[in-house]
């Protein structure tokens, strides 16, 4: 059942893991072994959020709040019944589901990189959240996620605002750009990115 709840989890607004979700009334304490087994059987990824941007982001985590994502955008896709013709059509119906397939792809470019630690974040309240927190070489680098070309990084603004990172990273279907308080990687070159 908590595996099943995967596509339903990663397609809501918030898409921090609700154990009430998998089914009702129930508890961490009812799928802490199934969540166990299925992250060292390497089946799901589990990204914690963190409280701040701190170095080491281990350190800051929420240890109650996270959200689980598969080891391959393509498993994701067939665990939520899309066809071929949905995804390259960019069919309405999709259009909910699009930013979950983003979302799971970068962080799987993300996972092949030795050495990166990835968290998330969210504001107090919950109000903003950015997709992931990357700790690469001694800095934390902000990354928000967009499917389409959409430009409005609203999440990722709230966060430089606050906190002033040297880097930002916003990762679109757009062309690589640099502005001043952000760089656009486009997302078929996400991985390479943080390689260097």
């Amino acid at each position: 059942m908590l595996w099943n709840s995967i596509p339903v989890q990663l397609a809501r607004e918030n898409r921090k893991f609700i154990y009430g979700a998998v089914r009702e009334g129930s508890r961490a304490k009812d799928y802490e072994l199934a969540l166990s087994w299925l992250i060292d059987c390497g089946l799901v990824y589990k990204i914690n959020r963190v409280t701040k941007p701190g170095l080491p982001l281990v350190a800051h985590e929420d240890p109650g709040a996270f959200k689980l994502f598969v080891v391959d955008v393509g498993l994701l896709g067939a665990m939520g019944d899309l066809d071929a013709r949905s995804v390259i059509d960019g069919n309405r119906v999709f259009e909910e589901f699009k930013g979950a397939l983003t979302e799971q792809y970068v962080l799987q470019q993300l996972k092949t990189i030795p050495g990166l630690v990835v968290r998330y974040w969210t504001s107090d309240g919950s109000k903003s959240q950015l997709d992931f927190l990357v700790q690469s070489v001694g800095r934390i680098i902000p990354v928000e996620v967009k499917a389409e070309g959409n430009l409005k990084a609203k999440s990722l603004r709230i966060y430089c605002a606050k906190f002033a990172p040297e880097i930002a990273i916003r990762t679109s279907m757009s062309d690589f750009r640099k502005e001043e308080w952000l760089t656009n990687v486009p997302l078929y070159a996400i991985g390479s990115y943080f390689e260097h």
